[in-house]
């Protein structure tokens, strides 16, 4: 077998693995949020996933699968990566324009959250009964503070929020307001539009915080 031939199937098997992990990703926020943290089952996951259980297993245990999953969830990247470093980050980041900027980025925002609302409050509740999920919960918020304050001195800095905010302040401010809670207390139980919850998260935006 040539070295080429190796190189072609290898690349093929992690393509393959990706794809899968994605995919048992997908299934477990889809289960979690239905049927919650401690309702749901690998075989749950593997059936909805069409894998084995055995598959499950090899991509985490269940409390991993349910930081990857949110994170796969709200970003499309799984990991520790900063939300402003994904790709979808950078390519708001590179609109001019400030209100051009604002709409792509509570549109984002929007979007993600719909995404997760439910899950995340799948997450809060695990955090509360299991001490690694907990500290997994620690860590994410600790990089949702870095990714509000780089937000909030992009407001600022683009003339959206007002000069002399404090971004400290606006920061938590924003992580409130534009939180996955938001989503589900307006969208899910109020019964808010869609577009009605973007207008919203971009008035915000633009008030002093």
């Amino acid at each position: 077998m040539s070295t080429r031939t190796r190189t072609y199937r290898s690349a093929l098997r992690s393509e393959q693995a990706a794809a899968t992990r994605q995919r048992v990703l997908s299934a477990a926020a889809a289960c979690f949020a239905d049927r919650g943290y401690h309702g749901t089952s690998l075989a749950d996951i593997g059936a909805r996933a069409g894998v084995s259980v055995e598959t499950v297993k090899a991509n985490g245990p269940k409390r991993d699968l349910l930081l990857r999953a949110f994170e796969q969830a709200f970003t499309g990247n799984e990991g520790d990566t900063q939300l402003a470093d994904t790709d979808a980050a950078v390519e708001l980041i590179a609109i001019a324009d400030p209100e051009g900027f604002l709409e792509g980025l509570t549109g984002f925002i929007a979007e993600a959250n719909a995404r997760t609302s439910r899950l995340w409050i799948e997450f809060l509740s695990a955090a509360n009964t299991d001490e690694l999920v907990g500290r997994a919960l620690e860590d994410l918020l600790a990089r949702r503070r870095q990714d509000f304050h780089r937000l909030a001195t992009e407001l600022v800095e683009r003339g959206i929020a007002p000069r002399g905010t404090d971004l400290d302040e606006a920061a938590a401010a924003l992580s409130f307001l534009w939180s996955p809670e938001s989503h589900q207390q307006l969208v899910l139980q109020w019964g808010w539009t869609g577009e009605r919850y973007v207008r919203w998260l971009a008035d915000s935006a633009r008030r002093p915080l």
